[in-house]
């Protein structure tokens, strides 16, 4: 597997400031930026500054740890997979007020976004990301020392037989920015090991 090279980072969109370092990324939002597609709310947002690497590789894990002083709604950074506007996945921590803040993933297939979330305490302001791939199958833990890895998500998406490109994001969807540091940057074997209880249906295989 490649090491994660920071030097073949492509913006999708840029933030109003960054810095990329080989060990070290930071960005400052922009307000009004945000990942969603139309369900419940019914708008459509596809402006957050998107940084990625892009693969062929069908099995892989690439982690990531996340700081930030985000302090107004909807502040956000995180791990992100982005095939398209219609298309990608994200994980990450979203600010809500002084009381809580969700840990939570969005998926997004053929235009229209969902979103699992936890409630976590404010007070939070690092995590880590593991996101991984097993074909057009995908799964994003989370740890808070890099160490003890709890699953987030399992999902699936339908555009992502072909090569991937993914990376990191920060966004402000209200009148906000903030900075979100970004370290620890690994890209690894596949570390979301084969299933080894049910077999696959037949049809499956």
């Amino acid at each position: 597997m490649e090491p994660f090279d920071t030097s073949r980072l492509v913006w999708t969109r840029e933030p109003s400031a960054s810095l990329i370092a080989p060990d070290r990324i930071e960005i400052v939002t922009k307000p009004h930026t945000d990942l969603w597609q139309r369900t419940y709310y019914h708008f459509r947002n596809d402006t957050a500054p998107v940084l990625q690497m892009t693969t062929g590789e069908q099995y892989f894990s690439f982690i990531v740890k996340t700081e930030f002083d985000s302090k107004v709604r909807f502040d956000q950074c995180g791990v992100v997979l982005y095939l398209d506007s219609e298309n990608w996945l994200k994980g990450s921590i979203e600010y809500e007020n002084e009381s809580f803040q969700h840990l939570g993933s969005v998926v997004t297939n053929h235009g229209y976004s969902d979103w699992a979330t936890t409630e976590i305490p404010t007070g939070i302001k690092s995590m880590w990301y593991r996101l991984s791939r097993r074909g057009s199958d995908f799964c994003i833990d989370c740890s808070e020392d890099g160490k003890t890895w709890r699953q987030m998500r399992i999902c699936h998406l339908w555009e992502g037989s072909g090569p991937v490109s993914f990376g990191i994001y920060a966004a402000s969807p209200e009148e906000s920015c903030f900075k979100a540091v970004f370290t620890h940057m690994q890209l690894t074997e596949c570390q979301w090991k084969a299933h080894d209880g049910q077999q696959p249906d037949k049809d499956e295989l």
